[in-house]
């Protein structure tokens, strides 16, 4: 850590057209809250900023499917963000909103300020003849020429995952009136990172402590060349494109908006200032966001790598240039994705896990711990039920809250409830200094951003705990060396006390109940603008003095039962049979196709054949090249399937092949055919296995 300086921290807005789920908390939230907390408990000087994002194509595109207003559907979502995150004890400083007039001044400031580095292009875009406006690319949805799916946005095909464009689109049509669109002339703002692309690539050398998932996806931004980005939209709905500035530029400034991603990073900016005017300093944001002596730090998922290393920065670059100099990130501690139950999670198929329903059925700690041991920080990870169910009990149960709860029950039960003095020990020494090293382990994850790491340190602190309380058998020194039981209860409720602090960033609501527990007062808040002169630092030192007494101990932890896990599981399950069903008009399945002759069948060429070699295609995320045995040849086949099995999982397979499909080039590669696939009610591709020799047909 770099000492004497501020720290600033933001999290990703989330955008607000939709609930808070698990998937959100382990990517953005969670571990930066975590590292708030630490950083507030070491009196450090730390502000977190958030917010929604309020503003794009999708929020327009939900209000008008509801039948509401922009402000109606975003309203509604802030406050359910907010409520929620408060629960699961997420400590901001300030939870703002780009909808705000704060937010708004701000984004235009900076488009002024910035205006003459941007390129102003006009071409032709989709216009829509009788809602009359120009349509971002996610109000237009026509047939995905890669799949064949009917309803692929202007952006993205969520079906095959392909990546696209308005105009590659097959027969495409208007999501606000289902009119055909036309081609018409729009000007637009750009911010030309191709330009500063030498600038920004000498900035990220400097940056060898970053993840490697952070700088390898920088990498090959790199390596494919920065382009110009745009900067506008035309939407009825954002921030509006100063008028003096498109005046100046001959643009009619009528529908012309910020996109969402030139205003939502200035989010966090008008965030801090929000904050400053509350805590009655209107300028005091300045000192965190144009000062060198400030460490910030984004917490985001890696969907938001390159806004945030890449397009922000420079921003941030042009913005010193010509006018006030803002830092720029020290660290962006990006973690990959959270799948549930083994599936990729998906909002739009139901299979997720929303942050208000779990907080329904289980306290919040449980859920962070759980998360905590799961983080996707640097592949994609897994959340389960059963998981979860093990983490808390086997962990947090039978390791921390045993530890706890039978120490300060010991010295209710039979020392009155009283802390002992501590003598002079070998044991005692031992367990201190164990305590000791596992802190400092911790306190350097923690400052690293190395969450997992720093999970498994504060539990072996309480391993430690258990061992000890173990070894040192006071049950049965208490009648035989009453002197040794004293000093062994006393020691571990030492460790108790330690451990309340320690805990905190992590299980914040345990910790504040730890304490009650242990009637240990003056601990600092973790909470912004806490108070306390005990903080992370006296964490180690002898907190209880002989003679303070406890209260009544409770169990700070209880095991989940089966009958839970097995609800929230079959909760998922429904919630994605109805989406299911949703999508495909009412009916669970995909409809049946067209009727064909058996001459139109007798045209494929399905042969048996056994997969030698599986690899990722690299730069692609869903390719995966095999070499095919087919018995009389052999063949190169590129499947589409990395996003639902992986290379290993194909290696020595047998599988159905399309023998005669004419060959087609992906990725520089020819692929000669291609590997049949089950796809079930959620999306899910399994493959298609024939136990026979290869080159066998299939019919």
């Amino acid at each position: 850590m770099t000492e004497n300086k501020r720290i600033l921290v933001t999290s990703a807005l989330p955008y607000a057209n939709g609930p808070i789920h698990l998937g959100h908390l382990a990517g953005a939230y969670l571990p930066a809250d975590v590292f708030v907390r630490f950083q507030r408990l070491r009196g450090e000087d730390v502000v977190y900023v958030c917010g929604s994002d309020e503003h794009g194509a999708a929020i327009v595109i939900k209000a008008l499917k509801d039948g509401t207003t922009p402000q109606a559907i975003v309203d509604r979502y802030h406050e359910m963000a907010e409520k929620d995150f408060a629960a699961f004890g997420m400590s901001f400083d300030h939870y703002g909103r780009t909808s705000s007039p704060t937010h708004r001044e701000t984004a235009r400031e900076w488009f002024r300020t910035i205006a003459e580095d941007f390129v102003l292009k006009t071409e032709r875009q989709l216009y829509d003849p009788e809602a009359k406006l120009f349509l971002a690319d996610r109000f237009v949805i026509g047939t995905c020429p890669n799949c064949q799916h009917p309803d692929a946005y202007g952006d993205q095909c969520e079906k095959c995952g392909s990546a696209l464009s308005p105009a590659e689109l097959i027969d495409p049509r208007s999501t606000v009136s289902d009119a055909t669109p036309e081609l018409r002339e729009v000007s637009h703002w750009y911010l030309p990172m191709g330009a500063h692309q030498a600038r920004l690539e000498e900035w990220i050398a400097t940056k060898t402590h970053w993840k490697s998932n952070v700088l390898g996806q920088i990498k090959s931004w790199f390596t494919l060349g920065l382009g110009d980005r745009a900067m506008t939209r035309d939407l009825p709905w954002g921030v509006p494109v100063p008028e003096d500035v498109a005046q100046a530029a001959g643009v009619d400034p009528e529908g012309k908006v910020l996109y969402v991603w030139f205003d939502a990073p200035i989010g966090y900016v008008s965030a801090s200032r929000e904050w400053a005017e509350a805590q009655g300093d209107p300028d005091r944001w300045k000192t965190y966001w144009q000062s060198e002596d400030t460490r910030l730090l984004h917490f985001i998922g890696k969907d938001n790598i390159v806004f945030h290393t890449l397009s922000f920065p420079l921003m941030m670059m042009l913005h010193g240039d010509r006018g006030a100099k803002y830092v720029l990130p020290e660290n962006v501690p990006a973690n990959e994705f959270l799948n549930f139950e083994g599936k990729k999670l998906s909002t739009s198929r139901g299979w997720a896990v929303w942050l208000g329903e779990a907080l329904e059925a289980f306290p919040a700690d449980y859920l962070r711990y759980a998360l905590l041991r799961a983080l996707p920080e640097t592949k994609d990870s897994d959340f389960t039920w059963a998981d979860f169910q093990a983490h808390v009990n086997n962990e947090l149960a039978d390791n921390l809250g045993n530890f706890i709860n039978r120490t300060v029950a010991f010295c209710v039960k039979y020392l009155d409830g009283t802390v002992p003095a501590i003598e002079e020990r070998d044991d005692v020494t031992a367990l201190f200094a164990a305590a000791s090293e596992h802190a400092a382990a911790l306190t350097l994850a923690l400052d690293e951003c190395r969450m997992r790491d720093a999970i498994n340190e504060l539990m072996s602190i309480s391993r430690a705990g258990n061992k000890f309380f173990n070894d040192a058998e006071p049950w049965r020194t208490r009648r035989d060396d009453l002197a040794h039981c004293h000093t062994t209860i006393a020691a571990c409720l030492q460790l108790c006390a330690s451990l309340s602090i320690y805990i905190d960033p992590f299980l914040p609501f345990t910790a504040q109940r730890l304490r009650a527990i242990l009637r240990l007062e003056g601990v600092r808040d973790s909470r912004p603008g806490g108070e306390g002169e005990l903080g992370w630092a006296e964490a180690g030192g002898r907190l209880l003095s002989p003679g303070h007494a406890l209260g009544e101990p409770e169990i700070l932890v209880r095991k989940v039962e089966d009958a839970e896990v097995t609800a929230q599981r079959e909760l998922m399950e429904k919630r994605a049979a109805e989406a299911a069903a949703a999508a495909s008009g009412g009916a669970p399945y995909t409809p049946v196709k067209d009727d064909i002759v058996y001459d139109d069948f007798a045209k494929l060429d399905l042969r048996v054949g056994k997969v030698l070699v599986a690899e990722r295609v690299k730069k692609s995320k869903k390719l995966i090249r095999c070499e095919v045995d087919l018995g009389f040849e052999r063949r190169q086949i590129l499947a589409g399937v990395a996003e639902h099995m992986s290379a290993e999982d194909l290696q020595g397979a047998t599988v159905v092949v399309v023998a005669n499909l004419a060959p087609r080039k992906m990725m520089g590669m020819e692929s000669q055919g291609m590997l049949l696939m089950a796809e079930d009610r959620e999306g899910k591709l399994v493959r298609l296995e024939a136990p026979s020799e290869p080159g066998s047909t299939v019919s």
